[in-house]
């Protein structure tokens, strides 16, 4: 599993605040950009055509095999990775780039719905982030906040959570195991704890030595 530097993912389980916190964290950085690295925040789903595929069938606007989805994925993930201006390119150019979601999650959630094989196969040519911050809560809990949504997308229910819960946690020893820092946040604290805990984290990569942190 090759490591490239400058990378950070977000991961956790529906309504565990990985937006919420990507969100945060790019406010900061605009608020103090003078003594930060230049900072780039993405999400998978992309907002490119195929992500745009996939977010109509998360949302039940499209019905979708989990196979096909799976496949989906992989794809806006090369475009995301590979293309002129994506992460890889960003990183090597000095740039953090964080990223809410990415191979784990399809590790996770295609995992459950087709079988360790293909999602394994299809995420095995992707780099590894230098830090995977998990955003560990109780299910039940998570859906508690989701449920103040109008609507819920086709993973948003307790027994499918209760699944991704468990497989992020036998999952995160093989990141670990490869290099990759891996910190698992309490995400049931409040907004500003969760923050606190993520900018912890995250100050600790190299890209930050010799600028106060």
């Amino acid at each position: 599993m090759d490591i490239l530097h400058n990378f950070a993912v977000f991961e956790g389980g529906d309504g565990s605040g990985t937006s919420t916190q990507l969100f945060t964290l790019k406010q900061k950085f605009i608020n103090n950009s003078h003594n930060l690295p230049v900072f780039h925040p993405t999400s998978e789903p992309t907002e490119g055509a195929v992500g745009l595929l996939i977010r109509s069938a998360l949302k039940k606007e499209l019905s979708l095999r989990p196979d096909t989805l799976a496949l989906l994925f992989a794809a806006d993930r090369n475009e995301h990775i590979f293309a002129p201006g994506g992460i890889l390119e960003r990183c090597k150019h000095g740039e953090l780039v964080v990223c809410d979601r990415y191979t784990l999650s399809s590790l996770v959630y295609q995992g459950i719905e087709c079988g360790e094989d293909l999602p394994r196969s299809l995420n095995s040519s992707f780099p590894a982030p230098e830090l995977l911050l998990f955003f560990d809560i109780d299910p039940q809990i998570a859906l508690d906040r989701l449920n103040q949504r109008p609507s819920l997308d086709i993973y948003e229910h307790l027994g499918f959570q209760k699944k991704v819960r468990e497989r992020y946690h036998s999952l995160l020893d093989v990141y670990q195991n490869a290099g990759v820092r891996v910190e698992i946040i309490n995400a049931v604290q409040n907004v500003e704890k969760v923050a606190e805990d993520v900018w912890r984290a995250l100050s600790k990569m190299p890209i930050f030595e010799g600028r106060g942190f």
